[in-house]
């Protein structure tokens, strides 16, 4: 089959690879119909290289049907359409009994002091084959697969297997009272969403913060009242912006939907880019070691929100030496909130406002489709945020 394989830092190639096959009785294996292409595969693009080896299967975004089942999968079918979220999970054990499969028991790889297996993202969860492919094995299928109905297009349901589910989280964990206001930093397709969701769970003002032309105009035709970095010579003319929109205080919360490859931090960005240079056998443990984000979003998030808010991190960050404001946080009495997004958790929460009318406005949520073979163009794009790139889908 084909598939979208990592050979280095920017480089990725479409390859042949051996199809794959049933392994282990909850196995599943799907023929995938779309595939996204994630921010935080930038981050394996650009960042994380230290973690990946060359031939590695790229993705993590995959819907398709199914085509074989092992016997240990009860629920599936040859035939049934799924959803597959990005992270594997078993579904009984105690973190999966208590909301939090992205910390499963049985798939945490305990080697790298890591929480569940992710499909397509670095050795440090499991180097498990990832979506932009053909076909895609699907381990802990008696619990991962979503089953959607047949009909509409896959654009109303792909984006259950990690944009929405991670926006849903980002907000929850915002917690913003109702009527209330919240900031997203970053407008590419999780802080996107996430403006969305505020505005469907019942947030009076949402706040959107990108350079991006097109990314602030898409927000701004939703009702969010945008804000173009550009437009200010620091960080401290944005934050006095929008706290004058909100009595002076700030908002409620701010969602970082940034992460590690925030703008600014000049010395950070020398930092990653310095490690990503050393040979293989010593950028991974300089990484694990020393490794630090870019961390701009975040500084901006904490000095935006009011005293007592909430800031919820849904951006990837994999530093390991950040020096943070601890003193502002603890004397703002700020919440912190992050992690990686639960998809089942919230799958029952989000599926009824994709079947009936499309309120989130998935079905041209995308701004690229491509065919597979198109995927090193796709990545080259959307890294460098042009042609209008918000959210690519790859069709093999």
């Amino acid at each position: 089959m084909k598939a979208v394989t990592w050979q280095g830092k920017r480089d990725v190639r479409v390859e042949s690879v051996p199809d794959p096959k049933i392994q282990e009785p909850t196995d599943a294996v799907i023929r995938i119909t779309s595939s996204g292409l994630c921010g935080s595969d930038l981050h394996l693009y650009e960042v994380l290289t230290p973690f990946m080896t060359p031939g590695d299967i790229l993705g993590h975004e995959p819907m398709g049907i199914v085509e074989e089942v092992g016997a240990g999968v009860p629920d599936l079918k040859a035939g049934d359409r799924v959803v597959v979220p990005f992270q594997i999970a078993c579904g009984s054990c105690w973190m999966c009994e208590n909301s939090l499969p992205t910390q499963c028991e049985t798939t945490q790889v305990t080697g790298e002091g890591m929480g569940a297996a992710l499909f397509g993202y670095t050795r440090l969860y499991g180097a498990v084959p990832g979506a932009q492919a053909e076909y895609l094995r699907v381990p802990q299928a008696q619990f991962g697969p979503i089953k959607v109905p047949e009909g509409p297009p896959d654009d109303r349901f792909v984006y259950l297997s990690d944009v929405l589910p991670t926006a849903w989280q980002a907000v929850a964990y915002a917690d913003v009272p109702e009527g209330g206001s919240v900031a997203v930093l970053g407008l590419g397709p999780i802080g996107d969403m996430a403006c969305r969701v505020a505005q469907l769970r019942g947030a009076g003002t949402v706040f959107g913060v990108d350079l991006v032309t097109e990314r602030l105009h898409r927000a701004r035709q939703r009702g969010v009242e945008t804000f173009d970095l550009r437009d200010f010579d620091s960080d401290k003319e944005l934050v006095a912006a929008i706290r004058d929109r909100t009595d002076g205080r700030g908002p409620d919360a701010v969602i970082d939907a940034v992460g590690t490859e925030a703008h600014g931090s000049a010395a950070a960005r020398l930092a990653q880019s310095a490690s990503a240079l050393l040979p293989r056998k010593l950028s991974g443990p300089f990484a694990e070691r020393f490794s630090v984000d870019r961390l701009a979003a975040l500084h901006t998030a904490i000095e935006l929100v009011r005293r007592g808010g909430t800031i919820s991190l849904s951006g990837v960050y994999g530093g390991m030496a950040d020096p943070l404001p601890l003193l502002t946080l603890f004397d703002k009495q700020i919440q912190l909130r992050m992690g990686q997004a639960n998809v089942r958790r919230w799958v029952d929460e989000i599926l009824p406002h994709l079947t009936d009318e499309d309120v989130l406005g998935v079905e041209d949520f995308a701004t690229h489709r491509v065919p597979l073979d198109e995927a090193p163009h796709a990545y080259e794009m959307f890294q460098r945020k042009q042609d209008g790139a918000v959210k690519v889908l790859m069709k093999p």
